[in-house]
């Protein structure tokens, strides 16, 4: 039976810098966006709400949404990837909650474009995501038929 990984991810955007939280897997530091897995009963709004402070400790709502990707990862698993933007209007400080997170950092497009850092090739897609200007309205992403819409 097919069943890929519903996640979400957000492009959090201030001051000309991204928003980027480092893991450490493998004793390798890996860059990713904030990001997570979508949880039961929740929609894919609040599941990037709560995967943004889950990993970096801000309280943000997405703003508008840039991308779904479908991607295969290199060990087979399939993933179904909903992308977010939260642009701020300055840096803000980080407090991860999640114990897999090891930092955050606040960094240029052209520092995570070059970096061997990346957890997978969308960190550096989504960021070209960005740069393309390309957004839709949250409205175009509903919960019909869930018990959980609001």
């Amino acid at each position: 039976m097919f069943s890929p990984h519903v996640t979400v991810a957000c492009i959090v955007y201030a001051e000309n810098k991204f928003l980027i939280v480092e893991e450490i897997i493998n004793n390798k530091p890996l860059w990713n966006q904030p990001a997570g897995h979508l949880e039961a009963n929740e929609t894919l709004l609040e599941a990037a709400e709560r995967e943004l402070w889950e990993e970096t400790g801000i309280r943000a709502k997405p703003q508008a949404f840039l991308k779904l990707h479908q991607w295969i990862a290199p060990d087979g698993t399939p993933f179904i990837r909903f992308l977010f933007l939260i642009e701020m209007e300055t840096i803000l400080e980080t407090n991860p909650q999640d114990q897999d997170i090891h930092c955050c950092h606040w960094l240029s497009a052209e520092e995570i474009l070059h970096s061997p850092k990346l957890r997978s090739p969308l960190v550096a897609e989504s960021i070209r995501c960005h740069s393309e200007h390309c957004i839709y309205p949250l409205s175009i992403l509903d919960s019909y038929g869930s018990p959980f819409a609001r």
